[in-house]
C-alpha cells in the first residue's frame, strides 16, 4: 500500500518540479534512515527527509550518522532544529517509546527541548558540520515544542546557540 501511493506521488511531484520532505517520526511508515531511504529507493529521487534530529534523539540514534548516509543520497530536502532531552530514569522504567502524555513532562521519558537545552554546542556544531560535509545548504528551521519555555525565549536562546556555531564554521571563516 505505502510503495504504490508514494510512486504516484513521486510522480506528481516529478511533473510538477516539486520534491516531497518527509519528517522521519516513530509510529510513522518512515521513521528512520533505513526506511527514508528504503521508500525513495523505491518511489524515486524526488522523496527526501526533512531532517529533524528531536525525533532521532529520543530513538537513540545518532543525528550525524543519518546526516552522512541521508546526505550521500542527496535525500536532505529541509532540517529543523530541535533538541530532546532523555530523562535517565523515566527512560529506564518506561524505555524511549513512552507514550506519556506531553503535559506531564516529568514523568516523560523524554522531552522536546530547544536547541542547546538537550545537548550542548558541541553536539549542536557537530551536527552543523555534518549538514555542510554531506552538502546540505538550505534552511535550518527553529521547531520550538519546549514545555518549560515560552515561544519567543525558546527562539531567542535557540538563535543564540546555533548563529555564533553557523557563523564562526561558515567558509571562509
Amino acid at each position: 500500500v505505502l510503495i504504490p501511493y508514494w510512486k504516484e506521488k513521486a510522480a506528481f511531484a516529478r511533473d510538477q518540479g516539486r520534491k516531497i520532505a518527509l519528517e522521519m517520526h516513530p509510529g510513522f511508515c518512515v521513521y528512520n534512515t533505513s526506511t527514508l531511504l528504503r521508500l525513495r529507493e523505491a518511489a524515486g529521487p524526488e522523496i527526501g527527509a526533512n531532517f529533524d534530529p528531536s525525533h532521532l534523539i529520543w530513538q537513540g540514534m545518532d543525528p550525524c550518522v543519518s546526516i552522512r548516509a541521508l546526505g550521500r543520497a542527496g535525500a536532505i530536502f529541509h532540517v529543523h532544529a530541535k533538541d530532546t532531552r532523555i530523562d535517565p530514569e523515566n527512560c529506564a522504567r518506561n524505555g524511549v517509546l513512552d507514550g506519556t502524555h506531553y503535559s506531564r513532562e516529568l514523568e516523560r521519558s523524554w522531552n522536546f527541548r530547544t536547541v542547546g537545552y538537550g545537548h550542548g554546542e558541541e553536539y549542536w556544531r557537530a551536527i552543523l558540520l555534518e549538514l555542510r560535509r554531506s552538502g546540505y545548504d538550505g534552511a535550518v528551521s527553529i521547531e520550538h515544542e519546549d514545555p518549560l519555555m515560552s515561544r519567543r525565549e525558546g527562539l531567542e536562546k535557540a538563535i543564540a546557540c546555533l548563529l555564533p556555531l553557523i557563523l564562526r564554521d561558515a567558509p571562509g571563516n
